[in-house]
């Protein structure tokens, strides 16, 4: 059994069922369909302007076209795979609509233009909704930041105790990294906002027809000035892929940080039962779901990009069919970081609780101090590598001891050189150890309290 519909008369036979099936995009696209409608009526409106079809036409097909969007919005309105996808399925209900007019809809304009701009302009609102989610999370990253400038946590490197750091020091190198994805993402929206409508099918069209009126009409900044580029560029959706991953990798490693903070051999923060499971099994468990989901939904990010690489890589210009396959990569991606930035936002706002008092414990019960003590011999006159070489061995020697750098006695300390005097105590305690660091962009006090005004700009300077 075939299916009844033919493309054109230069066809003598419909496809086969299970082709029909292969080839229909209806069952995502139906995502494109208030954006197809929108790219339609400006369209509409051109060819009247233009002539190309009456005025009366033009208000017929844009009536006709409002009508399809509140039928769609009332849920009146349900294309199947017979439709093949959503272009047709409009296409057809509004010739239902209109009658005759409705078939002229499609005049100087093919199908491969036509889903390039509804592709553009669905994803221009998602940037703009994705950028909002961002700055909402900064928020949450600005609060919590600004409420713990004087608790400390330990600093790691190769997840080894490095130097005690200010919380909302680690915490603004988060939303560090959050603004540079702000940024990115508006800078690929530049890229994102040309339009290809009106390139045809790959060659542009012999109607005299208005492209920038038509991008006029659809809020597009320009118009692709090459109409080949203009149905086979993908470089804007393989930009945001790679935008999104990075969104991706950001969340991830706060995401692992905060498993390892829940854990019972860190300890520095307690999951609230709003953003935490139980087990089924063993009654004692509270598990850090929110953030091993976001984890683990990274690597679904990350693929979208390599596919979507892998698709372009070897297509020759202009359209191929082939390119149907951007869309669910990009509704997916769309979806994924949208629902782990909300997540995530909701976790840091109302899901966990630092323990300060274990945090105060953490800092002081290590050798993070010991830069500090190479510092205070530097600052009188000792050569740093003598200075570095000195330090190595009192930790050596306190290790074998049992004791911490604190623990010395003003004997100790002057053994190791004349230097030592009993100002050492405050230099080594872990709040005089970050307020020291006052460089530009270090975790001195002084230093994140100025980060954090630098951080209130840019949460206000949208």
């Amino acid at each position: 059994m075939t299916q009844q519909k033919t493309w054109s008369q230069r066809f003598e036979s419909a496809l086969h069922p299970a082709i029909a099936r292969f080839n229909a995009s209806i069952g995502f696209d139906i995502e494109l369909i208030e954006y197809d409608i929108t790219g339609s009526i400006a369209h509409a409106k051109m060819l009247a302007k233009t002539g190309i079809i009456s005025k009366q036409e033009g208000e017929q097909l844009v009536a006709g076209l409002e009508q399809i969007r509140q039928e769609y919005r009332l849920g009146e309105f349900n294309p199947g795979i017979d439709a093949e996808d959503i272009h047709f399925a409009v296409e057809h209900r509004l010739t239902q609509l209109v009658g005759d007019a409705g078939k002229k809809l499609h005049t100087a304009r093919s199908r491969n233009d036509q889903v390039g701009t509804d592709t553009r302009l669905y994803l221009r609102d998602q940037i703009t909704q994705i950028r909002s989610q961002l700055r909402e999370f900064q928020g949450v990253l600005f609060n919590l930041a600004a409420d713990n400038v004087e608790t400390l946590i330990p600093g790691y490197t190769h997840l080894q105790r490095a130097q005690p750091v200010s919380l909302a020091h680690h915490l603004l190198a988060y939303f560090q990294m959050v603004q540079r994805d702000w940024e990115r993402l508006g800078e690929i929206y530049k890229r994102v906002n040309i339009s290809p409508l009106g390139s045809g099918a790959l060659a542009g069209t012999t109607f005299p027809i208005d492209r920038h009126y038509t991008a006029e009409l659809l809020n597009f900044d320009g118009v692709y000035a090459n109409s080949m580029d203009g149905v086979s560029d993908r470089d804007f959706a393989i930009e945001f892929l790679s935008a999104s991953s990075i969104i991706m990798v950001h969340l991830s490693r706060l995401a692992e940080e905060i498993i390892l903070w829940s854990s019972q051999e860190f300890g520095f923060v307690t999951l609230l039962d709003t953003c935490a499971t139980g087990s089924s099994i063993m009654p004692q468990k509270k598990n850090p779901d929110v953030p091993e989901l976001v984890r683990g939904k990274t690597g679904r990010v990350f693929g979208h990009l390599q596919g979507m690489l892998v698709l372009m890589k070897g297509l020759p210009l202009a359209y191929n069919k082939d390119l149907q396959d951007d869309k669910e990569a990009l509704f997916d991606s769309v979806k994924t970081v949208k629902g782990c930035l909300e997540a995530m936002t909701i976790l840091l706002s109302e899901g966990l609780e630092f323990r300060t008092s274990r945090l105060a414990q953490a800092v002081a019960e290590d050798f993070s101090n010991a830069t500090d003590v190479a510092d205070y011999l530097a600052a009188r006159g000792v050569p740093f590598r003598e200075a570095y070489n000195l330090v190595g061995k009192v930790v050596k020697t306190s290790l074998a001891a049992g004791k911490l750098l604190k623990d010395l006695s003003l004997e100790e300390w002057k053994e190791l050189h004349p230097a030592f005097e009993s100002d050492i105590y405050d230099a080594i305690a872990p709040s005089q150890v970050v307020a020291a660091r006052n460089s530009y962009g270090g975790t001195g006090f002084d230093q994140v309290r100025q980060a954090l005004q630098a951080a209130q700009s840019q949460l206000s300077g949208d």
